[in-house]
Protein backbone atom coordinates (compact mmCIF):
# COMPACT_ATOMS: atom_id res chain seq x y z
CA UNK A 1 0.00 0.00 0.00
CA UNK A 2 2.68 2.44 0.76
CA UNK A 3 4.42 1.78 -2.50
CA UNK A 4 0.99 3.06 -4.35
CA UNK A 5 0.61 5.61 -2.01
CA UNK A 6 4.11 7.02 -3.09
CA UNK A 7 3.56 6.07 -6.52
CA UNK A 8 0.33 8.13 -6.56
CA UNK A 9 1.92 10.99 -4.85
CA UNK A 10 4.75 11.02 -7.51
CA UNK A 11 2.25 10.89 -10.82
CA UNK A 12 0.67 14.31 -8.65
CA UNK A 13 3.78 15.76 -8.33
CA UNK A 14 5.20 15.20 -12.31
CA UNK A 15 0.82 15.19 -13.96
CA UNK A 16 -0.22 17.38 -11.07
CA UNK A 17 0.96 21.24 -12.48
CA UNK A 18 0.70 20.46 -15.99
CA UNK A 19 -3.25 19.33 -15.88
CA UNK A 20 -3.37 22.94 -13.83
CA UNK A 21 -1.61 24.90 -16.24
CA UNK A 22 -4.10 23.10 -19.21
CA UNK A 23 -7.18 23.77 -16.81
CA UNK A 24 -6.59 27.52 -16.35
CA UNK A 25 -6.19 28.52 -19.69
CA UNK A 26 -8.84 26.74 -21.03
CA UNK A 27 -10.87 28.08 -18.19
CA UNK A 28 -11.04 31.22 -18.88
CA UNK A 29 -10.41 31.22 -22.74
CA UNK A 30 -14.46 31.57 -22.58
CA UNK A 31 -16.44 34.04 -23.61
CA UNK A 32 -13.92 34.19 -26.96
CA UNK A 33 -15.61 37.49 -27.53
CA UNK A 34 -14.84 39.18 -23.45
CA UNK A 35 -12.45 41.81 -25.12
CA UNK A 36 -12.14 43.97 -28.16
CA UNK A 37 -9.71 42.97 -29.88
CA UNK A 38 -7.66 39.78 -30.27
CA UNK A 39 -4.27 38.39 -28.25
CA UNK A 40 -2.53 39.38 -31.76
CA UNK A 41 -3.90 42.54 -31.70
CA UNK A 42 -3.47 43.49 -28.20
CA UNK A 43 0.04 42.08 -28.65
CA UNK A 44 0.71 44.47 -31.66
CA UNK A 45 -0.43 47.12 -29.44
CA UNK A 46 1.42 46.50 -26.54
CA UNK A 47 4.78 46.10 -28.64
CA UNK A 48 3.88 49.49 -30.28
CA UNK A 49 3.52 50.80 -26.88
CA UNK A 50 7.13 49.75 -26.25
CA UNK A 51 8.45 51.18 -29.24
CA UNK A 52 8.81 47.53 -30.58
CA UNK A 53 7.25 47.29 -33.71
CA UNK A 54 9.65 45.29 -35.28
CA UNK A 55 8.67 42.40 -33.37
CA UNK A 56 6.77 39.69 -35.48
CA UNK A 57 3.56 38.24 -34.67
CA UNK A 58 2.69 34.79 -35.70
CA UNK A 59 0.43 32.02 -35.08
CA UNK A 60 1.88 28.67 -34.39
CA UNK A 61 0.84 25.19 -33.71
CA UNK A 62 3.98 24.72 -31.29
CA UNK A 63 3.14 26.48 -27.61
CA UNK A 64 2.81 30.15 -26.89
CA UNK A 65 6.48 31.61 -26.53
CA UNK A 66 9.16 34.39 -28.14
CA UNK A 67 11.33 33.33 -29.87
CA UNK A 68 14.16 36.16 -29.72
CA UNK A 69 16.39 34.78 -32.88
CA UNK A 70 13.96 35.53 -35.10
CA UNK A 71 12.65 38.23 -33.00
CA UNK A 72 8.53 36.96 -33.20
CA UNK A 73 5.71 36.53 -30.51
CA UNK A 74 3.78 33.57 -31.44
CA UNK A 75 0.83 32.57 -30.17
CA UNK A 76 -1.32 29.26 -30.71
CA UNK A 77 -4.48 29.77 -32.57
CA UNK A 78 -6.92 30.02 -29.33
CA UNK A 79 -5.10 33.00 -28.17
CA UNK A 80 -3.77 34.60 -31.50
CA UNK A 81 -7.71 34.96 -33.00
CA UNK A 82 -9.67 34.99 -29.52
CA UNK A 83 -11.00 37.81 -27.51
CA UNK A 84 -11.07 35.61 -24.20
CA UNK A 85 -8.97 37.15 -20.79
CA UNK A 86 -6.73 33.81 -21.75
CA UNK A 87 -5.67 35.24 -24.95
CA UNK A 88 -4.59 38.68 -23.96
CA UNK A 89 -3.22 37.63 -20.76
CA UNK A 90 -1.07 35.23 -22.04
CA UNK A 91 -0.07 37.72 -25.50
CA UNK A 92 1.15 40.56 -22.53
CA UNK A 93 3.21 37.38 -20.78
CA UNK A 94 4.95 36.86 -24.65
CA UNK A 95 5.36 40.22 -24.71
CA UNK A 96 7.13 40.44 -21.28
CA UNK A 97 9.84 38.11 -22.38
CA UNK A 98 10.31 40.22 -25.75
CA UNK A 99 10.80 43.63 -23.83
CA UNK A 100 12.88 41.32 -21.16
CA UNK A 101 15.29 40.45 -24.48
CA UNK A 102 15.02 44.39 -26.13
CA UNK A 103 16.81 45.56 -22.43
CA UNK A 104 19.25 43.07 -22.16
CA UNK A 105 17.81 41.81 -19.36
CA UNK A 106 20.12 39.72 -17.76
CA UNK A 107 18.22 36.60 -16.62
CA UNK A 108 16.28 36.39 -19.84
CA UNK A 109 19.83 36.43 -21.47
CA UNK A 110 20.33 33.35 -19.35
CA UNK A 111 17.64 31.39 -19.83
CA UNK A 112 17.97 31.52 -23.47
CA UNK A 113 21.55 30.40 -23.40
CA UNK A 114 20.52 27.53 -21.05
CA UNK A 115 17.67 26.48 -23.72
CA UNK A 116 19.81 26.63 -26.61
CA UNK A 117 22.35 24.42 -24.59
CA UNK A 118 19.55 22.39 -23.53
CA UNK A 119 17.87 21.34 -26.71
CA UNK A 120 20.49 19.01 -28.18
CA UNK A 121 21.59 17.75 -24.52
CA UNK A 122 17.32 16.50 -24.60
CA UNK A 123 17.98 15.01 -27.88
CA UNK A 124 20.94 13.16 -26.92
CA UNK A 125 19.64 12.03 -23.73
CA UNK A 126 16.88 9.99 -25.37
CA UNK A 127 18.67 9.03 -27.86
CA UNK A 128 20.70 7.32 -24.86
CA UNK A 129 17.18 6.24 -23.14
CA UNK A 130 16.29 3.99 -26.57
CA UNK A 131 19.37 2.12 -27.07
CA UNK A 132 19.93 1.33 -23.25
CA UNK A 133 17.96 -1.56 -23.55
CA UNK A 134 19.74 -2.99 -26.49
CA UNK A 135 23.18 -2.64 -25.04
CA UNK A 136 21.84 -4.51 -21.61
CA UNK A 137 20.30 -7.60 -24.54
CA UNK A 138 23.61 -7.81 -26.20
CA UNK A 139 26.01 -7.60 -23.23
CA UNK A 140 23.60 -9.69 -21.35
CA UNK A 141 24.63 -7.99 -17.99
CA UNK A 142 22.49 -4.97 -16.71
CA UNK A 143 25.85 -2.30 -16.04
CA UNK A 144 25.81 -0.97 -19.23
CA UNK A 145 21.97 -0.22 -19.68
CA UNK A 146 22.08 0.83 -16.16
CA UNK A 147 24.85 3.64 -16.43
CA UNK A 148 23.12 4.69 -19.82
CA UNK A 149 19.77 4.80 -18.10
CA UNK A 150 21.64 7.05 -15.52
CA UNK A 151 23.34 9.32 -18.01
CA UNK A 152 19.51 9.66 -19.94
CA UNK A 153 18.15 10.43 -16.27
CA UNK A 154 20.45 13.60 -15.90
CA UNK A 155 20.56 14.76 -19.20
CA UNK A 156 16.59 14.20 -19.73
CA UNK A 157 16.00 15.70 -16.60
CA UNK A 158 17.52 18.91 -17.59
CA UNK A 159 14.78 20.06 -19.04
CA UNK A 160 13.17 20.00 -15.41
CA UNK A 161 16.20 22.24 -13.84
CA UNK A 162 17.02 24.63 -16.38
CA UNK A 163 13.14 25.83 -16.39
CA UNK A 164 13.19 25.44 -12.61
CA UNK A 165 16.68 28.00 -12.56
CA UNK A 166 14.74 30.34 -14.96
CA UNK A 167 11.36 30.33 -13.44
CA UNK A 168 12.18 33.74 -11.98
CA UNK A 169 12.52 35.22 -15.57
CA UNK A 170 8.97 33.79 -16.35
CA UNK A 171 7.81 35.64 -13.03
CA UNK A 172 8.95 38.69 -14.25
CA UNK A 173 7.39 38.19 -17.70
CA UNK A 174 4.15 37.94 -15.74
CA UNK A 175 3.92 40.38 -13.04
CA UNK A 176 7.20 41.99 -13.73
CA UNK A 177 5.74 43.51 -17.04
CA UNK A 178 2.29 41.92 -18.20
CA UNK A 179 0.65 42.53 -14.86
CA UNK A 180 1.61 46.35 -15.22
CA UNK A 181 0.64 46.69 -18.81
CA UNK A 182 -2.83 45.35 -17.95
CA UNK A 183 -2.91 47.48 -15.30
CA UNK A 184 -1.95 50.67 -16.12
CA UNK A 185 -3.56 50.62 -19.48
CA UNK A 186 -6.66 49.82 -17.77
CA UNK A 187 -7.20 46.94 -20.42
CA UNK A 188 -8.55 44.20 -17.66
CA UNK A 189 -12.54 44.62 -16.96
CA UNK A 190 -14.15 44.55 -13.27
CA UNK A 191 -13.29 41.48 -11.45
CA UNK A 192 -10.82 40.05 -14.38
CA UNK A 193 -7.42 41.11 -12.32
CA UNK A 194 -7.67 38.11 -9.72
CA UNK A 195 -8.40 35.54 -13.00
CA UNK A 196 -5.75 37.49 -14.72
CA UNK A 197 -3.07 36.78 -12.18
CA UNK A 198 -3.88 32.86 -12.28
CA UNK A 199 -3.43 32.83 -15.86
CA UNK A 200 -0.28 35.08 -15.61
CA UNK A 201 1.16 32.36 -12.81
CA UNK A 202 -0.03 29.59 -14.89
CA UNK A 203 1.60 31.36 -18.11
CA UNK A 204 4.98 31.33 -16.11
CA UNK A 205 4.73 27.96 -14.75
CA UNK A 206 3.97 26.06 -18.04
CA UNK A 207 7.47 25.19 -19.46
CA UNK A 208 8.47 23.69 -15.75
CA UNK A 209 5.04 22.09 -15.99
CA UNK A 210 5.78 20.35 -19.62
CA UNK A 211 9.36 19.41 -18.44
CA UNK A 212 8.04 17.78 -14.94
CA UNK A 213 5.53 15.62 -17.58
CA UNK A 214 8.81 14.63 -19.13
CA UNK A 215 10.49 12.88 -16.25
CA UNK A 216 7.51 10.27 -16.68
CA UNK A 217 9.38 8.93 -19.53
CA UNK A 218 12.41 8.33 -17.49
CA UNK A 219 9.89 6.37 -14.76
CA UNK A 220 9.07 4.21 -17.79
CA UNK A 221 12.91 3.37 -19.44
CA UNK A 222 13.31 2.63 -15.46
CA UNK A 223 10.59 -0.01 -16.29
CA UNK A 224 12.11 -1.81 -18.83
CA UNK A 225 15.41 -1.50 -17.34
CA UNK A 226 14.57 -3.29 -13.72
CA UNK A 227 13.52 -6.12 -15.94
CA UNK A 228 17.06 -6.82 -17.01
CA UNK A 229 17.89 -8.90 -20.41
CA UNK A 230 15.59 -10.55 -21.66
Amino acid sequence: MSYLIIVAIVLVVLIGPSLWVKGTMKKYSQPDDRYPFTGAVFASKLLTALNLQDIKIEPTELGDHYDPIARAVRLTADKHDSKSLTAITIAAHEVGHAHQHAIGYGPFKLRTLLVKTMAPAERFGALILMTAPFIALITRVPGPGLLMFLGGLLTLGLGAVVHLITLPTELNASFGRALPMLEEGNILKEGDEVYARRLLTAAACTYVAASLMSLINVARWWTILRKGPL
